[in-house]
């Protein structure tokens, strides 16, 4: 199990994330890298803190549709290629 933080909240490792948002970090990972854009270029064009999408690509946070909808604009793509199987 991984070490608790000194916030009290326990640490999430690989195995604890949620495999539907590891999916989606994957996806815009691969689309941001693609695109040869930084977390921060991703960021200011979407609209985003820079640490929020590295948090996405990692798959510790789970985005809104909003969120998600400005990341696809942010990357000028479809929002359907974020959320794709």
């Amino acid at each position: 199990m991984a070490k608790t933080p000194a916030s009290g909240k326990q640490a999430k490792g690989k195995a604890d994330k949620d495999p539907e948002l590891v999916a989606l970090g994957a996806r815009l990972l691969a689309l941001r890298k693609a695109a040869g854009m930084t977390q921060e270029d991703l960021a200011h064009a979407a609209g985003l803190h820079w640490t929020y999408v590295g948090q996405i690509e990692r798959g510790e946070r789970n985005a809104t549709i909003k969120n998600v909808l400005k990341l696809a604009r942010g990357l000028g793509v479809d929002a359907a290629q974020l959320v794709q199987d």
